[in-house]
């Protein structure tokens, strides 16, 4: 017996867990020993490859164990397992498994701990896992503290905190609360008015009801889509260019940018934003702003000039399958492509039953060119094809009119064009030669001119005729709006197959429209075709949007609590899967899920009103929220503010002890704003944020640098336009193989993928770029000039308003008397440093330079990009 294993073993035997079940609570198979079989065995150990005859994806392959005579798993006895030998043995050769290092201690204790306690692993753990079964609201669980909570939500956090012995902190300071609100909602700082007018003294102080109107009254600006429709656009991997060599830009799909913004402002029930989106062109109602939702399986990259099309269009099918699934359902479809999913009940049929639902969609192109559409309901979509197809038959008699004439014209000799050029235009473009194309070029216009001339007045009249039709057809059914979006081009469904290993030239068996078979208790009905399209996606839409499925309302409430708190209650908001995180408040996700569609009616603003009022949302961040608390509470005596002060600091104490991942929510999380708030922040400061709303996108400035390593540096990317380039970054014109460095450097998502959550990283050039960049400079400027204008030339004064403006509050006396010295010497500093380079600069000008440092500053704050 190896040294380690005697260790683990008498360790265990001290907690009386060797021989018999842990009095503990026992090893959760799903969520703790799956998962490592997973990470570190069934790479070599799964149906596919078995190796040494052993698999480990199921109990009944465990226990028949491989090639060696030894017993793989002996339930209830870890140190006659031959699967605890080999984890823990020194014997290079034997010690499994053979790659990424031995398994940790822990790692070790767990799986003899579970085998100890009889090695469970339940056959239908999958069919019954947490997320595949319908959500069932439950009790509010009892709690000690009846004071506390202010709605639902908060009995199921206090349950937990008091269950660990924690208490939830005190409220946050209304300053701080109008901040957080007002970056929650609409990603911009409250003016210094608002939060004033929030702060007004009341006989019982701030009331529910005044935070209430305020979270209406964010909800009703259109400030509002443009901050939580920014969070769709990442689960959609939206961008505006195909990505690949050439990157091309895609026409027209700022629209469905549009629609999603415009959606989220109008509450828009979810159920129908579901099916908009993935069958907006089935829908009985269709129009032009259901088929720009449609666009949702059109907006991955895309390679204009693929290697392998059959291959391609597999991929494409593929992106479609794994964004919908994902982002819908939170369900990681897409690994069962090449074979059955490693970890959840999802099968390879299932997928490619699904792959039949999309297959018929195609895009509009031309050759390599990425084409948009006209979009409207069928009957003026159908006006609109009459109308072209009439136009085009009326241009086609004007052209052969006006060719034959051409044709007898240049044979007559009329012409005075030269021989030569005469010859180049009458012969076949395919068979000219450099210089006749060169002479056609050149005496096109003349000739033009001479034909105008000659033509004969009954031709003229009826090309004039003609043109009068043309211009009348127009004017009676004029041009739709362009949308970017896929479409079924014809109602019978190409045949699917299953593609063996994912192969698109090794088609297995025929499969049918069907969605997961472990998702639903029963398949729902695909209709016949109507005359336009399959209608296989509404169905699949319809079943999605269904209240009775088990996955839709988990995952969108989860989702919404992740852009209210940082994480979502659920840590892998796009894989509710068997190795995703499991929830932390599993019965508080299944009552918000069951409200969220019963009383919520799918409405997302209605989820928000609900989350923001609780006592969850409105605690304070930590131990600076406390003191302020303090302060401002009516507790009475300076002796007893410091108790509270003391007891509320030895309470953080052990939340960080007990719980340093905030899982059970005792604190408001810390957190980073995204690149958008920031940038939009800035602008917002230096008073030249640009409100339009919507339309095409604009180009932010980028350094000529970041420009220089493209090929075409000149075409990449259109000139900077400040003012157009001051609108909210939602705005942004998002090029795949080009991205802003400014976004770039600070975090924004992957568009070649759905993206659920964003990374945060703190890296050297992001302060570089805060502080040093041309972005934050030139805001600092405008700031400084705006600040001048509010509040006249007095410091103090300035300092106060720059504060107000950008963290809603005064100054500390501290903070004041430090930016008063400041400015008083950076303002001596460049009157000392213009002497000595000879320039000529006034007092005035020197202290507005030593203000625009000072934004500078407060731009870089910490307190400006954390919400708390």
């Amino acid at each position: 017996m190896s040294t380690l294993w005697q260790t683990i073993v008498r360790a265990l035997a001290c907690l009386g867990l060797t021989g018999s079940a842990a009095s503990a609570a026992p090893v959760d198979f799903t969520r703790e020993v799956r998962p490592l079989l997973v990470k570190r065995c069934l790479a070599c150990h799964d149906a596919e490859h078995a190796k040494g005859g052993l698999r480990l994806d199921s109990r009944e392959a465990t226990l028949k164990g491989g090639k060696s005579k030894q017993p793989t798993l002996v339930p209830g006895a870890p140190a006659q397992s031959e699967l605890i030998k080999r984890i823990t043995t020194h014997d290079p050769d034997e010690l499994m498994p053979p790659k990424g290092g031995a398994l940790t201690s822990a790692q070790v204790a767990l799986l003899t701990r579970w085998i100890a306690e009889g090695a469970s692993w339940p056959a239908d753990s999958a069919a019954k896992h947490w997320a595949f079964v319908p959500p069932v609201r439950p009790p509010l669980p009892a709690v000690k503290n009846q004071s506390w909570p202010q709605n639902p939500i908060d009995h199921f956090i206090l349950a937990k905190l008091e269950e660990n012995g924690l208490q939830p902190s005190p409220p946050a300071a209304p300053r701080t609360l109008i901040r957080r609100l007002h970056l929650d909602l609409l990603g911009l700082p409250p003016a210094p008015d608002a939060v004033e007018a929030f702060l007004q003294p009341s006989p019982i102080g701030i009331r529910q009801s005044a935070i209430a109107n305020l979270v209406d009254s964010l909800l009703a600006s259109s400030h509002y889509g443009e901050r939580w429709g920014r969070h769709w656009l990442d689960l959609a991997r939206y961008a505006e260019s195909n990505g690949y060599e050439r990157d091309a830009a895609k026409p027209s799909v700022w629209r469905y940018r549009d629609y999603v913004i415009a959606a989220f402002n109008s509450d828009k029930p979810y159920d129908r934003f579901i099916r908009e989106q993935i069958a907006g062109d089935e829908l009985p109602d269709a129009n032009a702003e259901t088929l720009i939702a449609t666009g949702f399986h059109r907006l991955g990259p895309w390679d204009d000039e693929p290697a392998d099309s059959l291959q391609d269009r597999a991929d494409q099918v593929d992106d479609m399958i794994r964004t919908t699934s994902q982002a819908f359902l939170g369900v990681t479809l897409g690994c069962a492509r090449c074979h059955d999913h490693k970890f959840d009940p999802l099968t390879a049929r299932d997928y490619y039953s699904l792959a039949a639902v999309f297959a018929p969609l195609k895009r509009t192109q031309s050759g390599r060119s990425d084409l948009d559409a006209p979009v409207g309901t069928r009957v003026e979509l159908t006006a609109l094809a009459e109308r072209d197809q009439r136009i085009a038959t009326l241009t086609k008699e004007m052209e052969a009119a006006r060719s034959v004439f051409r044709t007898e014209f240049l044979a007559g000799g009329k012409s005075a064009l030269p021989a030569d050029a005469v010859a180049a235009i009458r012969t076949e473009a395919k068979q000219q030669t450099p210089a006749q194309k060169e002479l056609v070029k050149k005496f096109t216009p003349q000739l033009e001119s001479e034909l105008a001339k000659a033509l004969p007045a009954e031709t003229r009249e009826k090309l004039t005729a003609t043109e009068a039709t043309l211009a009348e057809l127009r004017r009676a059914t004029p041009d739709l709006p362009r949308g970017y979006f896929p479409s079924e081009p014809s109602p019978a469904a190409p045949k699917t197959f299953v593609l063996l290993r994912g192969s698109a030239h090794n088609p297995g068996p025929e499969v049918f429209p069907a969605v997961p078979v472990a998702l639903t208790a029963k398949q729902p009905a695909f209709p016949a075709p109507d005359e336009f399209t399959t209608r296989r996606r509404l169905t699949v839409a319809n079943w999605i949007a269904s209240a009775d499925n088990p996955l839709t309302a988990r995952v969108i409430v989860n989702r919404v609590w992740q852009h209210h708190f940082g994480e979502g209650l659920v840590r892998t908001p796009s894989d509710f899967g068997l190795i995703g995180t499991a929830p932390t408040h599993p019965e508080l996700l299944d009552w918000l899920a069951d409200w969220f569609v019963k009383e919520g009616g799918w409405s997302v603003k209605k989820l928000h009103r609900l989350i923001l009022a609780s006592a969850t949302w409105q605690q304070a961040s930590g131990s600076k929220q406390y003191s302020v608390f303090s302060v401002q509470s009516k507790s009475g005596a300076g002796a007893a503010k410091a108790k509270l002060n003391t007891d509320l600091l030895n309470t953080e104490h052990s939340s960080a002890t007990i719980d340093p991942e905030n899982l059970l929510l005792s604190h408001f999380p810390y957190r980073r704003l995204e690149v958008e708030a920031i940038r939009d922040s800035m602008l917002a400061m230096s008073g030249r944020l640009n409100l339009r709303v919507g339309g095409p996108s604009m180009y932010p400035e980028v350094p000529k640098e970041a420009l220089a390593g493209s090929s075409d540096p000149d075409k990449i990317w259109k000139p900077f336009d400040q003012a157009d380039a001051s609108r909210r970054t939602v705005y942004a014109f998002l090029k795949r193989s080009f991205m802003v460095p400014l976004l770039e450097v600070l975090d924004v998502c992957d568009t070649t993928q759905s993206s659920d959550k964003r990374a945060v990283t703190s890296v050297a050039p992001q302060a570089l770029t805060l502080f040093n960049g041309a972005f934050v400079n030139r805001q600092a400027r405008h700031f400084a000039d705006r600040l001048r204008r509010e509040a006249g030339a007095v410091p103090a004064a300035q300092i106060e308003r720059a504060w107000q403006l950008a963290l809603a509050r005064s100054p500390k006396p501290e903070e004041l008397t430090a930016m008063q010295r400041f400015l008083s010497e950076e303002t001596a500093n460049q009157l000392k440093e213009a002497a000595a380079a000879s320039k000529s600069i006034s007092a005035d000008e020197a202290a507005h330079d030593a203000l625009t440092q000072m934004c500078r500053v407060v731009l870089n704050l910490n307190e400006f990009v954390y919400p708390d």
